[in-house]
């Protein structure tokens, strides 16, 4: 693994011990590949993808990162647990996905080596597992070409969704291996907009996303109270 000083050993473990499972279906990663065609339709709408060059920051076992490749991007996907992004290369040579590249490196390292390189880039799902989100922030900022976009999700920090995304998703639904979040690393929407603003990008949309544990259904909707996505655009 890289050293880095945005990143927290314990949550690099966490996701490495369970890199075998990130193309099960049914695994922990279950919620991740049940949200990922609302995540993608809802770039598509925004910015097709389609000969664009995307970064995919935090990207796993690829699960985005190689829908966006089979749209016709042409994807950089990064990570910094080596295991997942083993998983991620073989799914990728398994599946003949084509257009799709793994790094293990940090947003900040890639931005010092790369700025202005990307038509968008993503970054869902990581920024509540690092200690400084507002690095990971500024980093994408430096990455993205003018006029490009980037593309945040995460969890809104209140008392709703400590309830849903840790209580209900962790311990009583179990949809998420427990400890798989923190209350306090959660983001409050103006939280991220502020980091946004200060990096030098316009916010132009915000997305909640809801799920219904009878019917084990996800949809977007404008309630961002628990998981949202927030959509920018560099000047």
């Amino acid at each position: 693994m890289h050293t880095t000083e945005n990143a927290d050993p314990a949550e690099l473990a966490k996701f490495s011990d369970l890199a075998h499972r990130w193309w099960d279906t049914e695994s922990e990663f279950r919620p991740l590949h049940q949200i990922n065609p609302l995540r993608l339709g809802w770039i598509e709408g925004l910015m097709p993808l389609k000969g664009k060059r995307v970064l995919d920051i935090g990207c796993g076992g690829g699960i985005l990162a190689d829908a966006m490749a089979r749209q016709g991007a042409q994807v950089l996907g990064i990570d910094l647990a080596t295991k997942a992004l083993k998983v991620a290369r073989l799914h990728a040579l398994e599946a003949n996905t084509q257009g799709v590249e793994y790094r293990e490196i940090s947003a900040e390292a890639l931005a010092a080596e790369q700025p202005g390189s990307f038509d968008v880039v993503t970054c869902m799902e990581m920024l509540e597992h690092v200690p400084d989100p507002s690095s990971v922030v500024r980093a994408c900022a430096t990455l993205v070409r003018p006029g490009g976009q980037v593309f945040f999700s995460t969890i809104n920090r209140n008392a709703k969704a400590f309830l849903f995304a840790i209580v209900g998703a962790e311990y009583m639904l179990s949809l998420l291996p427990r400890g798989t979040h923190e209350y306090a690393k959660f983001i409050k929407p103006s939280e991220l907009a502020a980091y946004c603003r200060d990096a030098g990008l316009n916010l132009h949309q915000t997305k909640g996303m809801e799920y219904n544990p009878l019917s084990r259904n996800y949809w977007l909707s404008s309630n961002t109270s628990v998981n949202y996505m927030l959509a920018t655009q560099k000047p």
